[in-house]
């Protein structure tokens, strides 16, 4: 691969897909991209740029997908879900007590092992919710896996990744070698391909957010846009769910931070929602995208 190549597979991926490379991962970027390109019948990194140059569409969507990393695992990290379970489900179940509903976004849903462990808190709760209209909403930009987590099929590796044996008993039918999650849960998720760096204005208002590790592979300035358009997106009294890894302290004030509550944050009044400059050489860059 030329400079000049990876240059333009560099300010391409930013450009379609957020993920903002530093100067010396050319070797990520011909690990993920020779495959492709041999399984496409392209000799090679040059062949594969020169097709993406004539604005090959199917071609656009097979680099971006193969770039893209989904890590994930049912209730991964843990405390976002004890946050959900023990705060964010609490006070909006008070708080929506007049109009029973209540709206959920999984902003990175990735295969789908984030929404449906919101989903089987939601079941756990049991009374709580009789008679309430839930919405969980699950986006990604990899149209592949979210087809996945349609079919919620899981290996026996993937349902020991942070499941409950209880709920996998309780939740998943068993086919073979793999688990299928049951139909009930499944029809709680809408899925629905979307790309962070476009406008999503047209999924409405929502009473909690899921934006999980995804913002830390984007630059300080494209964080910043998502993080005002996010809170535009989410009721004044929401929450807002981010990773371990990511913050908006020092970034923007459209949202603060829970005291005690590592990863959670409320929307601020939107009068103070006042971005904040980026500083020179401030922007961090990492090597892969998302894993939710």
């Amino acid at each position: 691969m030329t400079p000049t190549e990876y240059e333009y597979l560099r300010k391409f991926l930013k450009d379609n897909s957020g993920l903002d490379l530093s100067a010396d991962k050319q070797y990520l970027i011909e690990s993920r991209l020779l495959p492709l390109a041999r399984k496409t019948g392209l000799s090679g990194i040059a062949e594969l740029v020169q097709k993406l140059q004539a604005g090959s569409r199917t071609l656009i969507t097979d680099v971006v997908e193969a770039m893209t990393t989904n890590e994930t695992f049912f209730f991964r990290d843990k405390v976002p879900f004890d946050h959900f379970r023990d705060t964010i489900m609490p006070e909006v179940i008070k708080a929506r007590a007049g109009r029973r509903s209540v709206r959920i976004w999984c902003a990175a849903g990735s295969t789908g092992q984030e929404p449906y462990s919101l989903a089987m808190c939601l079941k756990e709760m049991g009374a709580a919710l009789t008679g309430w209209r839930v919405e969980i909403i699950a986006t990604d930009l990899s149209q592949e896996v979210l087809e996945k987590a349609k079919a919620g099929v899981y290996s026996q590796f993937e349902v020991q990744r942070g499941l409950p044996i209880q709920m996998l008993v309780k939740y998943f039918k068993q086919t073979g070698e793999t688990w299928q999650i049951n139909p009930e849960l499944r029809a709680m998720i809408q899925h629905r391909q979307l790309n962070l760096l476009h406008d999503f204005s047209q999924l409405g208002t929502f009473d909690v957010i899921f934006c999980r590790n995804v913002l830390i592979y984007f630059d300080q300035d494209t964080k910043i846009n998502i993080f005002n358009r996010l809170a535009r997106q989410i009721e004044p009294d929401g929450f807002l769910v981010l990773g371990a890894a990511e913050t908006v302290v020092g970034l923007t004030d459209t949202f603060r931070p829970l005291p005690d509550r590592r990863g959670l944050y409320k929307p601020n009044d939107p009068r103070a929602a006042v971005a904040k400059p980026a500083l020179a050489g401030a922007a961090p860059r990492m090597a892969v995208m998302a894993g939710r």
